[in-house]
């Protein structure tokens, strides 16, 4: 890594050329112009964000409905975590060896699957049942391969920031409107609309999606197996990779531990209904867009990704240990402002320098292992969110952060100093 704050790429020999994109991929709306495929894939993003957080939104109120409880919604958080553990870094070698349709239409129908069954649970088993088949729900994996496909490497970090920017205008959406349907339906009504709404998807990735988005394809990526621990070892270790994975684990744990007990909190300690509840999320969606599709793009113009990872990362520690003080919903939406800004920046810049470390035939791969860390938090976050809640109260997920974001910040600091 150099001190001008790029991540160099990892070279390798591009022989063979593929059929892409040419002007006929896009279309006109007003003055402006627009690639097909890129705005399919926004508008794919949109609507799975909005259907997760239709179902995520809801998924408490419907496991206390089944009368489960707050222990064993923790294990069913952490089944989907460790399911989506396993599925990340396949499905992202499986993006490279067969293309950007087939593995947005992949995520699609596990989703539309994983949805229907959770719309006809009516036990505890069956809520166990419909986390399986998100092994490879991986839209938003599948949308960061499409645009990091199609885009320049120096506009990367801007063109997943607005990818971001169409999964946060989802995510306001999707617990406004799964509030709604529970509050006037059922909860099991929500889990059927985002199964419809993922079935959409499916057609509209066949339609504007083509077979293949990268420029040029490899020898290996047409002739080696989808799961090669090999391969995943050699990408691991690629320069700067292993240290960026380091600290995507290091700084995600305090934030997948609110994450996961967002509802349950919003439920328990701050005593929200689920429409209520339904409002925060949107909220937090919106902070989430703004920051992704506008302040990134601004902040990576102006800043090196080392200066960006550094002190999103120093202003984390400080939006942790306010967190730790807060009383009230009002307080928490005022400390969510720096905590969203530092996140979503950090993380975007994260996914942006783990593609830099590679070539372009692997940067699927990578992105499938940088899912694969988070799926990893959110295996250990609801065990980890369960105790302290019960244990230490909500203000143990502050003080938490504030400790992990320190350590993450003095590393920071040191190993990317000028």
């Amino acid at each position: 890594m150099g001190g001008n704050g790029d991540f160099t790429p990892e070279t390798s020999e591009k022989n063979t050329s593929v059929p892409h994109l040419t002007s006929t991929s896009d279309m006109a709306i007003g003055k402006w112009k627009f690639n097909k495929v890129i705005l399919s894939t926004h508008f794919n993003i949109f609507l799975y964000a909005t259907c997760f957080w239709i179902q995520i939104g809801t998924l408490p109120y419907l496991t206390k409905k089944l009368g489960v409880d707050p222990v064993f919604f923790g294990y069913l958080q952490t089944t989907f975590a460790v399911v989506q553990l396993c599925g990340g870094p396949v499905y992202g070698r499986f993006g490279d060896m067969f293309g950007g349709r087939a593995a947005m239409a992949l995520a699609f129908a596990c989703a539309s699957v994983s949805y229907f069954v959770l719309g006809i649970a009516d036990t505890f088993f069956w809520l166990f049942l419909s986390r399986l088949p998100s092994v490879f729900m991986h839209a938003m994996q599948g949308g960061q391969m499409i645009v990091t496909d199609l885009g320049e490497e120096g506009q990367r970090a801007d063109a997943l920031g607005k990818l971001g920017l169409s999964y946060g205008v989802g995510m306001v959406i999707g617990p406004f409107l799964g509030g709604l349907v529970t509050k006037f339906f059922s909860e099991q009504t929500a889990a059927f609309v985002a199964c419809i709404g993922s079935v959409l998807s499916i057609g509209v990735v066949w339609v504007f999606v083509p077979q293949r988005t990268k420029k040029s394809q490899g020898k290996e990526s047409s002739g080696s197996a989808v799961f090669s621990l090999k391969k995943i070892l050699a990408l691991v270790t690629a320069p700067g990779a292993g240290f960026l994975l380091f600290i995507r684990m290091l700084a995600g744990l305090p934030i997948g531990v609110f994450q996961s007990m967002f509802s349950v909190f919003a439920m328990e300690t701050f005593k929200l209904p689920a429409e209520q509840n339904g409002y925060l999320l949107s909220y937090v969606g919106v902070l989430t867009m703004i920051v992704q599709g506008l302040g990134v793009g601004v902040l990576t113009k102006k800043f090196s990704e080392n200066d960006i990872l550094k002190w999103s990362s120093f202003l984390l520690v400080w939006s942790y240990l306010a967190l730790a003080f807060v009383t009230d919903v009002f307080q928490l939406c005022v400390v969510m402002v720096p905590l969203v800004v530092g996140l979503a920046s950090s993380n975007i810049v994260v996914s942006s320098a783990l593609t830099k470390t590679v070539s372009d035939q692997d940067t699927g791969a990578m992105l499938g292992l940088n899912m694969a860390v988070n799926s990893l938090i959110r295996t250990i976050s609801p065990t980890v969110g369960g105790f302290l809640l019960k244990s230490y109260g909500f203000q143990s997920f502050g003080y938490l952060g504030f400790v992990m974001l320190g350590i993450s910040t003095i590393i920071l600091f040191i190993k990317l100093r000028q």
